[in-house]
């Protein structure tokens, strides 16, 4: 069964635009959208994370740069890419295999050779 919550962050009043860090957090709420997830579980962290990781790994996400995607096909198969490879070609230092792996989608570490028949 699929275990869902949302956290939702209130922030007070914005501050100067020169400042980069966000303004202070007036409330937190925890939303429970299906299933009965646990509360430590429920954290911003996770996507923050994945996010950073896709902005860091991808620079096609990055405005302002040379990858800068106008179209959005290019933009989407650059990700698709990026995404096969971080979970089935990359070696993870802290589960020690690929995520496709740990999932149990696959049971050997992806070659580029094998990403890339996919295409054809």
């Amino acid at each position: 069964m699929v275990q869902y919550a949302q956290l939702i962050k209130v922030y007070g009043a914005e501050r100067d635009s020169a400042c980069y860090s966000p303004a202070k957090i007036q409330s937190i709420e925890e939303k429970h959208a299906c299933g009965t997830p646990d509360s430590r579980d429920v954290s911003t962290s996770y996507v923050e994370r994945s996010n950073l990781t896709i902005r860091l790994m991808n620079r096609r996400f990055t405005r302002l740069t040379l990858g800068f995607s106008k179209k959005i096909q290019n933009h989407m198969h650059a990700f698709a890419l990026f995404a096969m490879h971080y979970n089935f070609c990359k070696l993870h230092k802290t589960i020690r295999v690929t995520p496709g792996m740990e999932a149990g989608l696959s049971d050997h570490v992806w070659e580029i050779d094998e990403l890339l028949a996919l295409i054809g």
